[in-house]
This record gives C-alpha cells, structure tokens and sequence, in this order.
C-alpha cells in the first residue's frame, strides 16, 4: 500500500484522468439501482457518477484514500457513502445493480485464493442480471520477460525536481511483476531526500480469465482493450470486461 500513502498526491497524478467515466456512465443509464464503486481511492471515478446523479458506495482498503475521498465530498448534496472494507470481505448490506473497479485494481489481487475470494464477494453482492465491470492489464510476455532497470529525471507535479530509478522483475511462476520506485529529489539544500516504494501486480491470460470468471458465476458480455471499445487484441496493453451475474 506504500504506493497510497500520500493521497493528495495521487489526486494530482491521476484525478484528470476520465477516460473511463463516460463509458460506466453508459452502463450506470441502462441499469437502475445502487452502484458500488471497488478500491475507489479518493474517488477519481465515484464523484463525477456521483454528480449524474447515481447513487454510489465507494470502497477502499486504505484509510487515508478514503479520508481523502469525503474530505473532497464533504459539504456536498452527493448521493455517496465511504465505506472502509477489504474487497474479499465485503458487507454492505445491500444489493447493486452495477459493481465496477478501475486502474488495474484487479492486479493487486496476487493468489487464486484471494481473486476468488474478490468475485464471490461481488456475485454475492450483485443483484439477479447485475453487471461487473473492470479491467487489467494484459500480459505481453516479452516485456515481461526481461528485468527492466530504467532511469529519468523529471518535474513532478508539486514542481519538484525528481531523479527516479525503477526496477522491474516479473515471476512467471506466480505471474506477478514486482516493481519497486527509488526517487531523489534534487535541487535540494543541505540534502537530497529519497523516497521509494513498492508494488506487486498479478498478470492474467485472457482463457484465464474466462475461466476464472464463469467459474466464479459469471458470464462475459463484452471484452475490451480500451475504454473506447476496441477490440481485444495480441498487441493491447489492457483488458476491459463486462461480465454478468448468472
């Protein structure tokens, strides 16, 4: 979770990304009822549904994200409740039309146990006919083949001056890739302050997924590799699916 511990700053990484919302808006129209927004963060996808006027339960693991997330909706007529819980675990006491979860939030499951536990967890919270929506990235075995050692300097977006080395190792036998971030921060007296982090990503294959999913009750609908509808195909980076209750 070292990746979430400064919310404020990944709101200014990835807030303006939207590219997402118009599409779960799409299906938020056809479907009536609640809608629950998985690993929501500080509520990047939730609040904008939110302001069309759904109703949402946005859920995360992380306490400070959420924090953020109602200090963002805090004074506000939205129609949201932020509900700290393990995705595996859910209890909500309620039924929803739609559950979605973006960012490659899927990733972060790493065992078949606990990618089980996850869909059992949404089945049991989807109503009859409910749809599930998400997406991962998509496995491209020659990228992952290598370890990847990279360097950059760049301007963040708190306009700080950033020597950042990254070192990527995937397993092919657990299939996860393990990335690990070490950032300097320049142009800084006295001393030259180093932040790193880490994260781990589970990869699926698409049969796998397919299995995966009809194993776990339900039915792929439709599957993409971007949030603009094109195809699934060798050369994609991710995978999009809509999939429904059985």
């Amino acid at each position: 979770m070292k990746k979430y511990e400064d919310p404020e700053y990944y709101d200014l990484e990835y807030q303006n990304y939207l590219n997402d919302v118009p599409f779960l808006a799409a299906w938020a129209e056809k479907l009536t009822g609640l809608i629950v927004d998985l690993g929501c963060g500080t509520g990047r996808v939730t609040i904008p549904l939110a302001q069309q006027g759904y109703q949402l339960i946005g859920v995360d693991i992380h306490e400070g994200m959420l924090a953020r997330a109602k200090e963002k909706t805090f004074d506000t007529n939205l129609s949201i409740d932020w509900i700290l819980q393990d995705c595996t675990r859910l209890a909500l006491n309620t039924e929803a039309s739609l559950i979605y979860m973006t960012e490659n939030s899927f990733q972060h499951f790493l065992t078949n146990e606990s990618q089980n536990q996850l869909l059992k967890s949404v089945q049991t919270h989807l109503s009859d006919n409910g749809v599930f929506i998400f997406n991962t990235r998509f496995p491209i075995l020659s990228e992952l083949a290598q370890v990847e050692e990279s360097t950059r300097i760049y301007t963040d977006k708190r306009h700080r001056k950033i020597r950042e080395k990254i070192v990527e190792t995937y397993h092919p036998l657990t299939q996860i890739l393990h990335c690990t971030s070490v950032r300097e921060l320049l142009e800084v007296f006295n001393e030259t302050p180093v932040e790193q982090d880490s994260i781990s990503l589970r990869y699926v294959f698409p049969l796998e997924m397919e299995r995966l999913l009809t194993e776990n009750g339900f039915a792929i609908l439709e599957s993409y590799s971007s949030w603009d509808k094109e195809p699934l195909r060798a050369s994609c980076s991710e995978m999009i699916y809509v999939c429904k209750k059985c």
